[in-house]
């Protein structure tokens, strides 16, 4: 047997002495290595938590970006609109800027050649004030008694010669007066208050009066006419009467004292029949007031100072040439065109234009 060895530090050889030394520097490291864990991962919950505080925030902010986009895209789409909507504001002002210099240069052409008018009816006045009447040559012949306030013949310029007389009078609404509004008034009034229109019984006796000037050899016709014509004596359209037949005469004239005025007026139509007399008048005698609101074919509504222009245009291009026009005008208010149209209509028919005083004949 073997002699058992006594145990002593110093006995302890050098692999044992490294194996302790390797076994602690080990058990140190992983007491680190655990330590660092710990701790690697108190720091990374606090990097995530911040992390996620992060992401947050930039998800706000994204949003809160995208809000703001929106909002610049509507108030740069409001601005486009405003530009456009200034731009259209701008154009109508334009326009209406444009309009509004016609509408004066119109106005004051319109009342400069009202002026003129005025004028030239003041004038005629003046002529008929001077002048005095001169006897008839035919005087005790008259054909029908004209009895007047007083020696009121003084209607100059007006030529009642020729064969054949054709005597047309207006008996549209607007012969009832003067003035527009007392026109609509007295239409709602009866049938004798409209007879005893001032304008209207005026009409009638400037009729008369003419009738009773006919030469006893001449032949006649006395047309009515509003939206049509049709003549005093019943059955007589299209026919030459002789101015001697007093009966005839006298038909006439209860005809022309009995009717009331209404309507609107044609002078196209009334043209187109006179085209068709045969033979063809020596002289035309016509009492109006005004332009014509109608032409062939009846139209409803109110008519445009332009556009009885044109319908007058249209109806004195159906009126046979060659034949003196002579137009008795009684002024209706609101139409200042008309005097000068049927002033040149006489002139170019070289007939005469008269705008009578209110007490003749």
């Amino acid at each position: 047997m073997k002699k058992k060895r006594n145990f002593t530090t110093l006995n302890l050889s050098f692999l044992d002495i490294m194996s302790c030394g390797f076994g602690a520097v080990i058990l140190i490291f992983l007491i680190i290595d655990h330590n660092s864990e710990v701790h690697a991962e108190e720091v990374n919950v606090d990097l995530i938590s911040e992390v996620s505080l992060l992401e947050e925030e930039i998800l706000e902010g994204r949003e809160n970006l995208v809000k703001k986009r929106n909002i610049i895209d509507e108030i740069e789409l409001e601005v486009v609109e405003a530009d456009g909507l200034a731009e259209r504001v701008q154009a109508e002002k334009r326009e209406l800027e444009q309009e509004l210099a016609s509408l004066d240069e119109a106005s004051i052409a319109r009342i400069e050649h009202l002026n003129q008018l005025k004028t030239e009816i003041q004038n005629l006045e003046e002529q008929t004030r001077k002048l005095k009447a001169q006897e008839n040559e035919n005087k005790g012949e008259n054909v029908r008694q004209f009895v007047g306030d007083g020696d009121r013949q003084y209607l100059t310029g007006l030529k009642l010669g020729g064969d054949r007389t054709l005597i047309a009078l207006d008996t549209s609404a607007s012969m009832l007066h003067r003035n527009i509004v007392n026109i609509i008034r007295m239409r709602n009034m009866s049938d004798s208050d409209k007879r005893k229109s001032e304008k209207w019984t005026q009409a009638i006796s400037i009729a008369e009066w003419l009738i009773a000037q006919l030469p006893p050899e001449s032949e006649f016709q006395l047309y009515t006419f509003n939206t049509e014509a049709k003549s005093a004596v019943l059955g007589s359209k299209g026919e030459w009467l002789a101015a001697s037949n007093t009966q005839k005469l006298d038909q006439a004239a209860t005809t022309i004292n009995s009717l009331v005025p209404e309507n609107g007026t044609s002078l196209e139509n009334l043209f187109v029949d006179i085209a068709k007399l045969s033979p063809r008048p020596d002289n035309i005698i016509l009492i109006t007031d005004g332009l014509p609101t109608q032409g062939r074919k009846i139209k409803k509504g109110s008519v445009s100072g332009s556009e009885r222009m044109r319908i007058y245009n249209r109806a004195v291009s159906k009126l046979p040439t060659g034949i003196p026009v002579n137009v008795i005008l009684t002024p209706l208010e609101g139409d200042p065109l008309a005097a000068s149209a049927f002033w040149k209509l006489s002139i170019a028919t070289r007939g005469a234009f008269i705008a009578p005083s209110r007490d003749w004949p």
